[in-house]
C-alpha cells in the first residue's frame, strides 16, 4: 500500500509520446502456468550506464518528495545508476546486491526515510526508488485539487486536495508462479530485459541497459509490485497455451535451409509479439515528466491517457540522447485506477466545473457526483450536494421502474 501526502507535481510534457523498444528483440517466450515471460535481447549492450541494486529490507519506508510532503510505501530496493560523461564504459558499482549496513538484521524490522526518490550520490552515481517514481507520479496527479472554488466542492477539497492518495498492489512473491518463472527459466544470451505476462495480460516490462545488470537484477522481478488484476489473473486463470514454432520438412534440404527457416520463425514470433500481445504497451501515447538529467541520459516517468475499459500502464524509463530506452519499468492499471486517473483527467481539463465535465463525458452532474463518490473521491464534495445528488439517483430509479426502463449509471 502506498499513502502519498500532499505536494505538487503536475508538470507534465505537452507531447505525449510513445514507448519505442527500438534495438531490442523479443526472443521466444517461455511459459510457467499462467506466467509468459517474454525475454527482450539488445543488439548493443549500453555500456557506459549501468544498474545495481541496494536492498532495504522488508521493512516499510518513508519517502520524501518535498519539504512538505511524503508517503509511506513498501520499498524493498532501490537502484544506483553509474554512468560516464565520455562513453566509455561503466563498472557496475559494487557488482553485488548488497554490502555492510545494506541489509538490516533478520530479525527486526525498522522504517527507513529516503530523502527524494531520485538523489544523487556522487557525480556519476544516482540513487533511485524503482516503480516508485511512476507510481508517485500517478498518485499525485492533479494532487492539488479543485483549482477553482466552485460551490460543490468541500473545504476540505478546496483546503487539502486529494491529500491523502492511497493505492494498493500485491508484491511479486504473492503472485503465483512468478517465483517458480523467475526461478527456472532460461536467461538468454545477450538479455537485457523481459515482458511479464499473466493469463497473456502484460503485467511489467523490465528494461537495463547491459546483459550483466539484468542478471544481477533478475530476481528483483519478485519483489517488484504488481496490479489487484494480475494477482487476481495469476490466482483464478488456468495456465495459458505455449506458442511453438513450427517448420514444414518439405522446403529443408540442408542445415543452411534449417537456419533460415528458424530465423523466420523467431522474427515472426517478434512482430507477432511486438503488435499484438505488447501493442497495449506499445502502441499508446504518454505524458512524459523529465525527473533528473544524468550526462547524456534522462530519467524520466510517464503517465497514460486514461482509456476506460483498456490497457493502461504507468512507468518510469532512463534514455540517453537519441531518445533511446536504456531502462525501462512499467506497472499496469485496474480498470478502478484508470477510472480515477479519467476522472481526474477530465475535471481538470475543464477547471473543475461539475457541469462542463459532466456535459463532455455525456451525463449530468448528479452521475458524474455518484461516480466520483465510487471511485473514492466522494469527501471532495460538500455533503449537501453529494446527498443532493443521492436524491436524483433515487428519483431516477423510480421513474425507471415505472416506466420499465433502466436508469444509466
Amino acid at each position: 500500500m502506498t499513502t502519498h501526502d500532499r505536494t505538487t507535481h503536475d508538470r507534465t510534457s505537452p507531447d505525449p509520446t510513445a514507448l519505442d523498444l527500438a534495438g531490442l528483440t523479443a526472443r521466444p517466450a517461455q511459459v510457467w502456468g499462467a506466467v509468459r515471460l517474454v525475454p527482450l535481447v539488445r543488439d548493443e549492450p549500453v555500456h557506459d550506464l549501468r544498474l545495481h541494486a541496494r536492498l532495504y529490507g522488508d521493512g516499510p519506508g518513508l519517502v520524501e518528495v518535498g519539504r512538505r510532503g511524503a508517503y509511506v510505501s513498501y520499498v524493498p530496493h532501490g537502484f544506483v545508476a553509474t554512468w560516464t560523461g565520455d562513453g566509455t564504459p561503466a563498472a557496475a558499482y559494487g557488482t553485488q546486491f548488497a554490502t555492510g549496513d545494506d541489509v538490516p538484521p533478520a530479525a527486526t524490522m525498522s522504517l527507513r526515510f529516503h530523502r527524494r526518490m531520485a538523489r544523487r550520490q556522487a557525480k556519476d552515481r544516482l540513487r533511485f526508488l524503482p516503480m516508485h517514481l511512476a507510481l508517485e507520479g500517478y498518485l499525485a496527479l492533479h494532487f492539488g485539487g479543485p483549482s477553482i472554488a466552485w460551490e460543490e466542492w468541500s473545504q476540505r477539497a478546496i483546503g487539502q486536495g486529494l491529500s491523502p492518495r492511497v493505492e494498493e498492489a500485491y508484491v511479486g512473491a504473492e503472485v503465483r508462479g512468478l517465483g517458480d518463472a523467475l526461478r527456472v527459466f532460461e536467461i538468454h544470451p545477450g538479455q537485457c530485459g523481459v515482458l511479464v505476462y499473466v493469463a497473456d495480460a502484460l503485467a511489467a516490462a523490465f528494461v537495463v541497459p547491459h546483459p550483466d545488470d539484468y542478471r544481477a537484477l533478475h530476481a528483483t522481478l519478485l519483489q517488484d509490485l504488481y496490479g489487484e488484476l494480475i494477482h487476481h489473473y495469476a490466482t483464478l486463470m488456468p495456465p495459458v497455451q505455449d506458442f511453438r514454432a513450427r517448420i514444414p520438412d518439405a522446403g529443408i534440404r540442408s542445415l543452411a535451409h534449417l537456419r533460415t527457416a528458424v530465423a523466420e520463425q523467431e522474427r515472426d514470433w517478434a512482430h507477432f509479439h511486438d503488435t499484438t500481445m505488447a501493442a497495449g504497451l506499445l502502441d499508446h501515447a504518454y505524458d512524459w515528466q523529465t525527473v533528473y538529467r544524468m550526462g547524456r541520459f534522462t530519467l524520466s516517468r510517464f503517465l497514460p491517457e486514461f482509456r476506460p475499459k483498456q490497457e493502461n500502464h504507468i512507468g518510469e524509463a532512463i534514455t540517453d540522447d537519441r531518445g533511446r530506452i536504456s531502462y525501462l519499468k512499467t506497472f499496469r492499471l485496474s480498470e478502478s485506477q484508470v477510472r480515477r486517473g479519467h476522472l481526474l483527467s477530465k475535471l481538470a481539463a475543464n477547471d473543475w466545473h461539475m457541469a462542463d465535465t459532466a456535459a463532455e463525458l455525456g451525463i449530468d452532474e448528479a452521475q458524474l457526483g455518484l461516480r466520483l463518490e465510487s471511485a473514492g473521491f466522494g469527501f471532495l464534495l460538500r455533503q449537501d450536494v453529494l446527498d443532493g445528488y443521492r436524491k436524483q439517483a433515487r428519483t431516477r430509479a423510480r421513474a425507471g421502474a415505472r416506466t420499465g426502463t433502466r436508469p444509466r449509471p
